[in-house]
C-alpha cells in the first residue's frame, strides 16, 4: 500500500500523455525567463540552445541576449559520478545511482536521493528538471530556481535534483512533472508512487550520460 502525505491529495493519476489540466499549471508553462536561460546556457549548453531555437521570436531574442551577456562561458566538464551505493537499491531493484554531483543534491548534499528519519518530504525521486516545472513549482510556492548560497545554488533546466517524492506526483496529477532518472530513484519513492507511472516519465536514454553527474 502506498502511503500518503498530508501535503496534497494523491489521487488517481493519468499514465499517458497526461496534457497539463491544472489552472496554475496552465499559467505556468511559459519559456525560460532571460535570466534563466542565461544560466542553463552556462550549465547545460545543448539543452539550453535547444530550449532557445523553440522559444518564440522575441523570447529567443531576449534570452539570446541575456545568454551572450553571461560571464564565463559554458562551465568545464564535471568530474565523474561516484559509484553507486551498494545500502541502497533503485526503484528498478539495482544499486542506487548518483543523481547528481553538479550541483550537489540529495538529503544528504551527497549526490544520492537517499532518505533518512528527518527527511520529512521523502527527497527519493531523481528528476531532470525543466522549466515547465520550474516555472510550475515556483506557481506553487517551492521557488527552485532562485540561487540561496551557500547551500542552494538555483536550478536550471536540465540539472538532476532530488524531489520530494509527493511533489512530484503533485506535478504528475498537474501534467507538468520532470522526467525522472529510474536507476538514481530510490526504492523508497514506490510507497508514494506507481513504478508504472514513474517509467512512464523516464529521462530517454535511460542511463546515458547527459553531462549532468
Amino acid at each position: 500500500m502506498r502511503r500518503e502525505l498530508e501535503l496534497l491529495p494523491l489521487s488517481t493519476v493519468d499514465q499517458s500523455s497526461n496534457p497539463i489540466h491544472d489552472p496554475i499549471a496552465k499559467r505556468a508553462h511559459t519559456s525560460m525567463s532571460p535570466l534563466l536561460a542565461a544560466r542553463a546556457l552556462t550549465r547545460h549548453p545543448a539543452s539550453a540552445a535547444s530550449a532557445l531555437a523553440s522559444a518564440s521570436p522575441s523570447s529567443n531574442r531576449a534570452m539570446a541576449a541575456a545568454a551572450a551577456a553571461s560571464p564565463g562561458g559554458p562551465s568545464p566538464a564535471p568530474p565523474p559520478p561516484p559509484p553507486p551505493r551498494a545500502d541502497a537499491r533503485n526503484v528498478l531493484g539495482g544499486p542506487l545511482e548518483c543523481c547528481c554531483t553538479t550541483p550537489v543534491t540529495g538529503w544528504f548534499r551527497d549526490g544520492f536521493c537517499r532518505t533518512g528519519a528527518a527527511d520529512v518530504g521523502v527527497h527519493t525521486v531523481c528528476a531532470r528538471v525543466d522549466a515547465p516545472f520550474l516555472a510550475y513549482t515556483r506557481a506553487r510556492g517551492n521557488d527552485l530556481e532562485t540561487p540561496r548560497p551557500p547551500h542552494f545554488p538555483g536550478l536550471v533546466p536540465g540539472d538532476r535534483w532530488c524531489l520530494c517524492a509527493a511533489r512530484w506526483l503533485e506535478a504528475a496529477n498537474a501534467g507538468a512533472a520532470p522526467r525522472v532518472v529510474l536507476k538514481a530513484t530510490d526504492a523508497k519513492a514506490l510507497e508514494f508512487v506507481d513504478l508504472a507511472l514513474l517509467e512512464a516519465h523516464a529521462w530517454a536514454p535511460e542511463g546515458a550520460d547527459d553531462g549532468n553527474r
